[in-house]
């Protein structure tokens, strides 16, 4: 192989190695794009069902599985979300997007173990009629499960906060950025309404901004995905 020959070959194989990167980069965009766009849509969906629930609109059993429900499918699709940010981070912004990652996975373990104990354990037996045999496991102020929830979107919202650093301070990731410190900065009020002493309607008001906030995360982080793609 003259000097000429190996030459074209090294820029074919170069362009072919690109190519194939760019590939890849494309194939976890959408998947975090989709991902975002469910996330956004159950956490909307619970948003919802919330304030229904709140105004009497909804009623047992219907409020606790649509609640419960909706929560549920929050869970896989924001773990995607942000495990395809942490493949498009640059390497020396990943242990940022790592932490992220790591206290997502926090996140999903505590309200997967709720949400599956309230719709497959205790809703059976409360419309059966044995809820003493299982009261335990309810999530009610102040339980075990009440706290594994509130453990969940805790580490949620430190996980907004700690990706804040993979994003550029200007352009549109500022934006996404702005929008993962306002989810971040809630998660206090989050933190008051499960652990203040005595719980009500009235103190649950105070997480509300939540549904705004986490949501408006989600999809701005969709947003930056999809705005990848184009580029």
């Amino acid at each position: 192989m003259n000097e000429g020959n190996l030459t074209e070959f090294i820029t074919g194989s170069l362009i072919i190695i690109k190519n194939m990167e760019n590939e890849q980069s494309n194939r976890i965009n959408r998947i975090g794009f989709w991902a975002g766009i469910f996330a956004f849509s159950f956490a909307i969906a619970f948003t919802v069902v919330q304030v229904l629930q709140v105004l009497g609109v909804i009623h047992f059993p219907a409020d606790e599985i649509l609640i419960y429900g909706t929560s549920l499918g929050i869970v896989i699709p924001f773990i995607f979300e942000m495990l395809a940010l942490h493949y498009i981070t640059p390497q020396d912004r990943k242990i940022w997007s790592h932490a992220a990652l790591i206290f997502t996975s926090i996140y999903a373990v505590f309200v997967t173990a709720n949400y599956v104990v309230q719709l497959a354990t205790v809703l059976p037996h409360k419309l059966n009629g044995t809820y003493s045999q299982v009261s335990i496991l309810d999530q009610t102020p102040h339980s075990m499960f009440w706290d594994f929830d509130a453990i969940g979107y805790i580490c949620m919202g430190i996980a907004t906060i700690v990706a804040m650093p993979v994003f550029a301070k200007t352009g549109f990731q500022k934006w996404v950025r702005l929008s993962f410190l306002a989810n971040g900065l809630v998660t206090p009020l989050i933190t008051i309404v499960y652990f203040y002493p005595t719980f009500s309607n009235k103190l649950l008001i105070l997480g509300f901004p939540w549904g705004v906030t986490a949501p408006l995360s989600m999809l701005m982080l969709a947003i930056y995905f999809r705005r990848n793609l184009r580029e």
